[in-house]
């Protein structure tokens, strides 16, 4: 079985794919750290894992160390995705392109191995990018801003008197309607920054690509996203469709 991981700057993304990598995973979930990586696996892959695949955006010490107790833990060795000016037909738009985010690189690739063609791709987490694809591949760059959790926190840290909690988070709603209470002016105020992010994103899409370019939405506020961008393509694994293309497990199909 193939281990693929994603390790963000928050979180820890696992799956656990069939040995030749095709068909749905068999089993995934988020892990704040290593130590609780392995003992979610430990508990239903102790035997079963037959290597590792993982994309990292920590530093170089921590990813090694993380590679290093995989490899005693199940006796796996671990391939890390590294950067690359071209892949699969894409070619990195960075000045420097070892200075592109790993994670949007692979997404990147991912969503032009799908489409092979024009391409949009937001990724809504903690932070928001986005990445331009042209039609013969071409990575034209993007944009990176802080997401709704980002929003949220420094809001939160940096205005004494805006305080309030998950549930009134939830209570907030998913209405646009002006706020009535402090929670629902800074939740829905932060959802319409992030709606008139999307809405340029695609203008300036369609300039730099054409009016037919494929949108991909992934991350934690994708679906958010899919309400305004009907047409775009939610796609949660984007990351990891770029990973097993950067990281071919031999004997895969």
């Amino acid at each position: 079985m193939i281990l693929e991981l994603d390790c963000g700057n928050s979180f820890i993304k696992w799956r656990v794919l069939p040995r030749a990598g095709v068909g749905a995973a068999l089993a995934s979930g988020v892990a704040d750290n290593g130590e609780v990586l392995i003992a979610a696996l430990a508990d239903r892959f102790a035997q079963q894992l037959s290597t590792c695949r993982l994309v990292s955006v920590r530093a170089d010490d921590e990813t090694r160390l993380l590679c290093a107790a995989l490899s005693e833990r199940f006796a796996i060795e671990c391939q890390v995705a590294a950067p690359a000016q071209t892949l699969a037909g894409v070619q990195n738009g960075y000045v420097d392109y070892q200075r592109l985010g790993l994670d949007r690189w692979l997404a990147v690739v991912g969503a032009y191995s799908l489409e092979q063609g024009a391409c949009l791709v937001l990724d809504l987490g903690t932070a928001i990018t986005s990445d331009f694809i042209a039609a013969g591949g071409a990575h034209l760059g993007g944009f990176i801003c802080p997401g709704m959790p980002l929003m949220r926190s420094q809001l939160l840290t940096h205005t004494r008197r805006i305080r309030y909690d998950s549930a009134a988070v939830k209570q907030a709603g998913d209405s646009l309607m002006p706020g009535r209470c402090t929670a629902e002016a800074v939740e829905r105020g932060c959802r319409l920054m992030l709606r008139g992010f999307v809405s340029t994103q695609l203008e300036l899409a369609r300039q730099q690509c054409g009016d037919d370019v494929a949108v991909f939405l992934t991350g934690g506020d994708a679906a958010m996203a899919a309400e305004w961008v009907p047409a775009a393509r939610v796609v949660p694994d984007l990351v990891f469709i770029g990973l097993a293309i950067a990281c071919p497990v031999v004997g895969e199909k």
